[in-house]
C-alpha cells in the first residue's frame, strides 16, 4: 500500500498520470504485479521526463501494527527502490487515537507526496 502511495506521488508530481493508468487492472500482466517493480518503473519515467527525485514524505495511519519500529527500513527500502539517499525519504506512523475507521482498525491509509526537481 505504501509503495503505492509513492508510485502515485511521483506520477502526479511529473504529471505522468496515476498508477491505474500506467499499470491498469485490466491488463493480465499487471495481475499480482510487484509493488516495488511499479516503483521502479515509475522513478525510470520520471527521470526520463528530466526530472529528479527530491524528497519522500509518507504518512501511514494505523492503529495496529505499531509502525513506529519499522520506519527507518521502510525508508531504506523505498530509497533503494528509488536509486536516492535514505536521507531523502521520511516515514511518519499515525494512529487514528481509537476514532474512526483507523482507530476501530478497519482501515490502514498511506499518503505521501513527492518532490521532484528540473
Amino acid at each position: 500500500m505504501l509503495l503505492h502511495a509513492v508510485t502515485d506521488a511521483l506520477l502526479g508530481a511529473a504529471a505522468l498520470g496515476d498508477i491505474g493508468e500506467m499499470f491498469p487492472d485490466t491488463d493480465e500482466r499487471n495481475r499480482g504485479r510487484d509493488s516495488a517493480d511499479m516503483l521502479r518503473r515509475v522513478a525510470y519515467q520520471v527521470r526520463g521526463a528530466e526530472f529528479q527525485i527530491g524528497n519522500i514524505d509518507c504518512i501511514v495511519f494505523a492503529e495496529r501494527p505499531k509502525l513506529s519500529h519499522f520506519k527507518q527500513a521502510m525508508e531504506t527500502q523505498i530509497a533503494e527502490i528509488l536509486g536516492i539517499d535514505s536521507g531523502q525519504v521520511n516515514v511518519k506512523a499515525k494512529t487514528g487515537e481509537k476514532v474512526g475507521a483507523i482507530g476501530n482498525e478497519e482501515v490502514i491509509v498511506a499518503l505521501c507526496v513527492a518532490l521532484i526537481e528540473c
